[in-house]
């Protein structure tokens, strides 16, 4: 009977680093998918990652100010999106965005007021966690607006980031795309985590009843605030480590940076898992 390959205690001895276990693995036609995917993951990770700093120094060098916002249905992945993104960036030009429901004062302000001051300054790279666009679909659906509010956001919006690309802002906008399926999965997972019970609130259970109001108002966003200078991207999130590096290649992709052209890994998204909006007239959430 033919003995199975498997790793040995001194095989983990000799072995330095990841490149040569998943060689050594291939090599002795080990059936370890799942590790072997796990490295190829990590290994594509760093390499991008690595590239995000470039970008970084290229940024901070050359005063862009760029804006990322993640929006996308709970558990889509735009906390985990994000740390992966800002996990090696200098804090001193990056900084994450992720403001809470608006105080008195600020609910009385000019609703993009309290966002302006949170705009990347000269050589920053700044995420928003969620972003202007909760007046675009979370707080219609769940009644935190009124329908005068949300008609004025949607004629607004589009004039509000033509001047931010009029003056040099750079706006990438992602939304992250999941199924119903997969988001009641990761529901459950959280619920079953105590380290991230504190990820689930009842406005997610009420994203579940109210699915397809979600549907409709995403649907108004995207045909209302859509356009040339300030598009929207769609990733599809049901794969959370593809996504993440489907979404650090296409902000890669949008810029010459010094040192691009000596990449150690692909900078070129997967168009089956990046679109613009309107290649996605099917789209799956």
């Amino acid at each position: 009977m033919e003995k199975k390959p498997k790793l040995t205690a001194e095989n983990f001895k000799e072995i330095k680093n990841k490149e040569e276990l998943l060689l050594f693995i291939k090599e002795q036609k080990i059936p370890f998918r799942s590790v072997e995917k796990e490295l190829i993951y990590e290994e594509e990770l760093r390499g991008l990652q690595i590239e995000l700093v470039k970008l970084q120094q290229w940024v901070a060098k050359n005063n862009k100010r760029v804006a990322i916002i993640f929006e996308g249905r709970d558990a889509a992945g735009k906390g985990g999106n994000i740390r992966r993104f800002m996990e090696h960036l200098s804090p001193r030009s990056s900084r994450l965005v992720a403001l809470n429901k608006p105080t008195e004062v600020e609910t009385g302000q000019w609703y993009f007021q309290r966002y302006i001051k949170e705009l990347p300054n000269p050589g920053e790279i700044v995420f928003f966690d969620r972003s202007w666009y909760n007046r675009a679909v979370v707080e219609p659906v769940m009644g935190f607006c009124s329908e005068a509010q949300y008609r004025k956001f949607l004629v607004q919006v589009p004039e509000f980031e033509h001047m931010l690309y009029e003056d040099g802002v750079i706006v990438i906008k992602f939304w992250l795309s999941i199924t119903k399926k997969e988001q009641i999965k990761r529901f459950e997972a959280r619920m079953g985590n105590p380290l991230k019970h504190w990820k689930f609130s009842p406005v997610d259970k009420k994203g579940q009843e109210l699915w397809d109001k979600y549907t409709y108002y995403k649907e108004e966003m995207f045909t209302k605030t859509h356009t040339s200078y300030c598009p929207w991207t769609i990733i599809k999130t049901n794969s959370k480590k593809i996504a993440r590096l489907e979404a650090m290649r296409h902000v890669l992709s949008k810029f010459d940076y010094i040192g691009k052209e000596e990449a150690m890994t692909n900078l070129n998204p997967d168009p089956n898992i990046v679109m613009r909006y309107y290649r996605s007239i099917i789209q799956h959430d």
